[in-house]
C-alpha cells in the first residue's frame, strides 16, 4: 500500500498541473508551491530555531492560532525554550494560504510541498523544526516518516478521529504506522480518545477545541466598528456570515416579503466577487448599501448592508442580535462559534452533521437548523418578535462557549514541559 501511495502522489502531482490550466484554485495550488524551497532557504539558516505549525486550510489555522500566538510571546522571553525561535506556518489549501499569507505573527507562511519522498526530505532538512504541530488532521505518510526518522517532537492539536478513517480499518496498518510519529494527541472528543486507544495509542489528552479559546479571546478585545453601530441604530439586527447563493436566496425572500423597518440585516458573503455582489444587491427591494459605498452616507437610513470585503466578519458579529451562518445548503456550515461567543442565537442550514459544535448548539437549543424558506420565516419571525426568547437563546450560546474554553492552556502546559 505504501508503494502504491507513492505512485499515486507522483501521478496526482502531474495531473494537478494539467488541471491548473483550467481551474483557478488549482492554479494557485500549483503556482504557490513553485518557490517554496527558495523561500524556506532564504528564511532559515543552519542555526535557526523553528517552531512549525501545519494547517490544512483556514478553519484549521483558526484552531492553531491561539497556540501560535502563545508561542510567539515566548520567542522574546529569554527564559523560554522558544527564545529566539522563528515561527513557520504551512498550508495545504489555497483557501487558507491566500487569506493568511501575510499573517504578521508568523515569520514565514508558505504552502506545504506535495508528499513525495524527495520533497519531504528537503523540507525537513531545511526547516529542521524543534517541534512540529499538526492542527486537527493532515496525515502525510512520507512527511511523518521523515519526522520520526529525525526524532522531531510532533504533536496533533484539536484532533478529531472517526471510525470510517483508514487507521481503524483492517487494511490501514500502513497508515497506523504514520501515527507512531506523534508524541502526543490532543483531541476534541471522547470518541477520538477511544478510537486511538483501540489501536494502541494511549498518549492522548481530551483537551477540546482550541477554537473556543480563539473566539473567546475576540470578545476580550476592544471592538469598535463605528459603521456597524451607526447602521444598527439600536434596531434588532441579523448578521448573516459566510453566505452562499442558496443562503442568500432564502434571506432575501424574508427581507423582501416579511421584514419591517425595525429590523436590520448585514450580509457578508463567503465569496467576494463583483458579479455576485451586484446580483445580491439588485435582488433586494429594501434600501441596501455596500460596505465599499459607505462614505458620506447616513447608514442609519439603510435596512441592508452588504459586506463586500474580507477580514471583519468576526468582529461584526458583536453587533448582531441574531446570526445566520452560511454553508449549510452546500458542503457544510462555516464557523458557528464566532457568533455564539457574542451570545446570539444562530440559524444554519441542514448540512451540519460533521460539525460537533453545531450539533451541540442544536441540542441545547441555542441554534436552529432550517430546511427551507418556510422554516426560516418561522424561526426569524419568532426571534425578531420575542426579545426574551431571543436573549435567552443567546445566553445559552454564550454559556456553551464559556464551558469549553481552556484547550490552549492544556496544550501549552505539555509543550512547555
Amino acid at each position: 500500500m505504501y508503494f502504491l501511495y507513492n505512485i499515486a502522489v507522483y501521478i496526482a502531482g502531474f495531473l494537478i498541473k494539467i488541471i491548473a490550466i483550467f481551474n483557478k484554485k488549482i492554479a494557485l495550488f500549483v503556482e504557490g508551491r513553485k518557490d517554496v524551497f527558495v523561500q524556506l532557504q532564504n528564511s532559515f539558516g543552519p542555526d535557526s530555531k523553528v517552531v512549525w505549525f501545519h494547517c490544512a486550510s483556514l478553519g484549521e489555522f483558526e484552531q492553531g492560532r491561539p497556540i501560535i500566538e502563545k508561542i510567539k510571546i515566548q520567542t522574546t522571553n529569554s527564559e523560554s525554550q522558544f527564545f529566539g525561535s522563528k515561527i513557520l506556518v504551512t498550508f495545504f489549501s489555497p483557501s487558507g494560504y491566500e487569506v493568511r499569507k501575510s499573517y504578521a505573527i508568523a515569520d514565514v507562511v508558505t504552502y506545504l510541498p506535495l508528499d513525495t519522498k524527495t520533497n519531504v526530505r528537503r523540507f525537513v532538512e531545511i526547516v529542521d523544526p524543534s517541534i512540529a504541530v499538526f492542527v486537527k488532521y493532515e496525515f502525510w505518510p512520507n512527511l511523518l516518516k521523515e519526522l520520526r526518522k529525525k526524532q522531531i517532537k510532533t504533536i496533533l492539536v484539536s484532533g478529531i478521529f472517526r471510525e470510517n478513517q483508514s487507521f481503524f480499518k483492517g487494511y490501514g496498518g500502513w497508515m497506523r504506522k504514520s501515527l507512531q510519529t506523534f508524541d502526543h494527541f490532543f483531541v476534541q472528543n471522547n470518541e477520538s480518545v477511544k478510537l486511538l486507544n483501540k489501536i494502541g495509542f494511549n498518549n492522548t489528552t481530551l483537551s477540546g477545541d482550541t477554537r473556543f479559546d480563539r473566539v473567546y479571546e475576540i470578545t476580550m478585545q476592544e471592538i469598535d466598528l463605528s459603521f456597524a453601530e451607526k447602521f444598527k441604530n439600536n434596531k434588532t439586527t441579523l448578521v448573516a456570515g459566510s453566505t452562499w447563493p442558496k443562503d442568500e436566496a432564502l434571506l432575501v425572500s424574508f427581507i423582501n416579503k416579511k421584514s419591517n423597518e425595525n429590523q436590520k440585516f448585514i450580509i457578508a458573503p463567503h465569496n467576494i466577487n463583483i458579479q455576485g455582489i451586484d446580483k445580491l444587491k439588485q435582488s433586494i427591494n429594501k434600501k441596501v448599501l455596500l460596505y465599499s459605498e459607505m462614505e458620506n452616507k447616513d447608514l442609519s437610513e439603510y435596512q441592508v448592508l452588504i459586506i463586500d470585503t474580507i477580514g471583519i466578519l468576526t468582529k461584526i458579529y458583536k453587533y448582531s442580535d441574531i446570526a445566520y451562518v452560511g454553508g449549510g445548503f452546500g458542503t457544510g456550515i462555516h464557523n458557528v462559534l464566532e457568533p455564539a461567543t457574542f451570545g446570539v442565537p444562530i440559524i444554519i442550514g441542514p448540512n451540519y452533521h460533521k460539525f460537533n459544535e453545531a450539533k451541540d448548539l442544536l441540542q441545547i437549543e441555542a441554534c436552529l437548523s432550517i430546511q427551507n424558506l418556510e422554516e426560516l420565516d418561522t424561526g426569524l419571525t419568532l426571534l425578531f418578535s420575542d426579545d426574551d426568547f431571543r436573549k435567552n437563546k443567546g445566553n445559552i450560546a454564550k454559556e456553551y462557549i464559556l464551558n469549553n474554553i481552556g484547550s490552549t492552556q492544556k496544550i501549552m502546559k505539555y509543550i512547555n514541559n
